[in-house]
This record gives C-alpha cells, structure tokens and sequence, in this order.
C-alpha cells in the first residue's frame, strides 16, 4: 500500500527490471526506459515530500507504461471503413488505386530522378514530371503541383494579389472541415478581401463596380460542401472569365473536389470538372488530390501558362512543394485516367459509380457470413440506405445503397461500436435506429471476409 516513506521507493535498476516493464525494455532503448523510471521516482520523492503518499511499485509501474505507451502503439493504424462515406476526411479521404500504392513504394525504395535530368545529367526540377499528364487531361496549357489545395490557393493568391486586393463573392466565403476558411487564407498571402454581392445573389455588375488599381485576382471558390437554393443568382466562370480579360485582371477558379470526369452517366449528379472550368476561359482553376480525383493528397494547379509561370517562380513555392512520394502515387492515378478502366480501378470513382445490384449482392453476401459467424449474439438484417460522396463533394446528395445491420442481444450498440473501434484491426461502422449499419460501398477488397470474425469477437 502507498505510504509517506520515500526510502520505500525501488531503486532505478529493480523497477526497471519489474515484468511489468518487460515489453517497453524489449522495444525500447535503455536509455528512454530508464530516463522514464528515474522520472516517476523523481515525481513520488517530490509528493512525498509535500506530504503526499509513496505509490507502491505497482502503481509506479503503471505510471511508467502509461509515459511509455505513445512510443509503443502505432498511431496511424488500417481501419475498414463500413461507413458509406467515400471520402471520409476522419478516415484518409481518397484510398489509392493498387498501382499508385506500387509506384509509392517504389519511389521509396530507392533514388530517383526526382530533380535530375536524365536527358542532360544536369539538375531538373519536380515539377516537370507531372505537367504534361495534367495537361492533356483537363486541357490546360501548363500546371503545377504543391501539398494540398488550401496550398495552392494560398500561392495563387500570394502570386497575383499580396499587398492588392483579391474580389469573391460573398456567397463563396467557404469553410470547410478543419477550420480551413477562404477569407483566412487569402489574409495569410497578404491580400486583401473584397466581398461582392450577397448571400445568395451576386451579379457580373458586381465585381465590375468593385474593381480599382489595386484588384490584383478576381476569384471564385466552388461551394462543394454546401448549396445556396432558391433565390440565388451567381456569376459563371465565363462571365467572371470575360470580366478579367476586358480588364486584364487575373481569374482563378477554387474548385476544390477536382473531379475529372462527368459521372453524370452513373446515375450522380453534374459536378463541375476540371476541363469544364478551363474551358470557360478562366486562368487557373485549383483542386485537390485526395477528393474525386482519388490520388494521394495535393494540391493541383492548372491552367494558362502566363499565369502558371509567376507561380513557379514565386519563393513560396518551395515550402509547398510536393515530395517524391506525392508525385509518384499522383503520377500513377492521373495515368489510370488515360484509360477507360479509369471506373474501376481507380477505388474512388469505382465505389461512386457501384450499381444497386452490386452493392445489394455483397450486402447479401456480407449478411449470411455474419449470420453463421456471430449466432444469436446479433440479430443480423439487411436494408435499403443511401451513402454519401463526403469529402465536401456533391452536398446533400444521397447514393441509393444496401446495408447489413446489426443488432446486438446483450451488448448496447454503442458498445459494440467501440469494441469494433478497438479490436485487431478496427471497424468503423454507423449507428442508426439502434443499429450498427456496415455499408458495403465502401468496403476495401478482404474487408467482406474479415468482418465476420471481427464482429464476433467484439460481440463476445
């Protein structure tokens, strides 16, 4: 039991030798194992004291592997992901198609010819390996890759309009998960924010009045992640287009979800694409990686060449560059575009574009594997759900899907989706009507014969 004597208290070498401290000793360096020991002895001399209680060695073994724990426990861990949230932001957005993940690895197993010429043997630079596969698939002239999107905007706008002034409409002042708010963003370039229009109605008359010597960039920010219904009006990227060239003033387009396709044809609904925004004439249009493009996070900027040029040189560039890594899994989705097979293999677009029999015949499928795994733990249903896009893509839009959901006997729900968070290898699922729903949309290729075993053991 704990008490006021601190001659009580192990010596450094015997509490480093308790079986309790076994696991961190055999994973650890001497060095931080013994420097956490003398730590919480330091802290119980130290209660002591002050009057306090002498913890027992038990106690003091407890505190130890606690300080320990964070270096033991791998932090960023697989997860199924059983939502039907395709891009799930919590989750790691955009899964990579099986040759970006070969072409990562490769990237990172050896050199490269990441700054280096092969042709002249003389230094490269990085941003030449990707140009010319953006380029011919959304017909920009030129493009540039940094770090993400909220990057991107934050060069274009540094580029173009530090010190001046950057006009958007009042309705686009976006904010999206993470805190992430345009006008943030366009302060932190040194720019300052001209807000035309209101809410729900901005005009082309709008942006002309508010022009002076000091607009430096006339912008736009695709509302992705939320909609502006009823009374609106807006300014389309052609009108905004044909205001910048009349005055010749930079246009750029925040699009944000970077969808290159028109997946209109599965059933979704428009989302504008990239190609689409270039074509009515803007100067830049910017978007993500890791969204509908389904590659790994970064930030792509394309468009007029004039107008990427300031941006390759701007000294800003440097601390968003992307690394090889990046630039390797980006290179390798945006070659499976130039392929009709792009829907499928291409895990993003192929779990967007799943039909209502797929998706019921592996619900089906998943249902009767956990029926004979699980018994009468659960009762086990299959029933009619929508999934959603997530990733600040297609707001509002509900994709018609069929989930397996389960119903614990013993366990509350709750519980079970915490054991499922905790197990092996965790499971993320939805509650719904009392119910743990696994939606089948967003389940990886071995996450169907996985998930039996895994609910049986969280169920007990």
């Amino acid at each position: 039991m704990p008490n006021s004597d601190r001659r009580h208290l192990p010596a450094v070498h015997r509490l480093v030798s308790d079986p309790g401290l076994s696991e961190a000793v055999a994973a650890l360096p001497a060095a931080i194992v013994t420097s956490h020991v003398r730590q919480a002895l330091a802290d119980a001399r130290a209660a002591a004291a002050g009057g306090g209680s002498v913890p027992d060695t038990a106690s003091l073994v407890a505190s130890v592997r606690q300080a320990l724990d964070p270096l033991l426990t791998v932090r960023l861990r697989q997860v199924i992901n059983a939502t039907g949230i395709v891009l799930n932001t919590n989750l790691g957005r955009a899964p990579l198609p099986r040759a970006a993940v070969d072409a990562l690895v490769t990237a990172a197993s050896g050199y490269s010819n990441l700054e280096y010429d092969l042709a002249t043997g003389e230094r490269g630079s990085r941003h030449d390996h990707l140009a010319p596969l953006i380029t011919a698939l959304t017909g920009a002239e030129a493009a540039l890759v940094v770090n993400n999107n909220a990057a991107a905007v934050l060069l274009v706008a540094s580029a173009f309009a530090s010190g001046r002034e950057i006009i958007v409409s009042r309705g686009q002042l976006i904010e999206i998960g993470g805190s992430f708010r345009l006008p943030d963003v366009i302060a932190m370039s040194g720019a300052r924010l001209v807000e035309v229009g209101t809410t729900n109605k901005t005009y082309a008359s709008d942006y002309v009045r508010a022009l002076t010597p000091e607009t430096g960039l006339l912008m736009r920010s695709h509302t992705s992640n939320y909609r502006i219904a009823g009374f609106t009006a807006d300014v389309s990227p052609a009108a905004l287009a044909l205001i910048g060239r009349e005055h010749g003033i930079p246009t750029c387009e925040d699009l944000g979800s970077g969808q290159l396709l028109d997946l209109t044809g599965y059933g979704l609904p428009h989302e504008p694409t990239v190609g689409e925004s270039l074509s009515a004439g803007l100067d830049l249009v910017t978007f993500s990686g890791d969204k509908l493009l389904g590659g790994p996070q970064a930030g792509i900027i394309a468009g007029r060449r004039s107008a990427i040029d300031p941006l390759r040189r701007h000294p800003l560039l440097r601390a968003l560059r992307p690394d090889k890594l990046t630039l390797a899994a980006l290179a390798s989705t945006l070659t499976l575009y130039l392929s009709p097979d792009v829907i499928t293999t291409v895990p993003t677009v192929r779990m967007l574009t799943l039909s209502a029999d797929v998706l019921a015949e592996t619900a089906t499928h998943l249902a009767a594997l956990l029926c004979e795994t699980v018994g009468d733990r659960a009762t086990i249903t299959v029933q009619a759900a929508t999934s959603q896009a997530g990733g600040g893509s297609w707001p509002g839009t509900e994709l018609p899907t069929t989930i397996v959901a389960i119903a614990p006997v013993t366990l509350s729900v709750t519980k079970l989706a915490k054991r499922l968070r905790a197990g092996r290898l965790p499971v993320i699922g939805r509650i719904q009507s009392d119910q743990l729903w696994l939606d089948p949309r967003t389940l990886m290729a071995g996450d169907v014969a996985a998930l039996p075993a895994l609910v049986a053991e969280a169920l007990g």
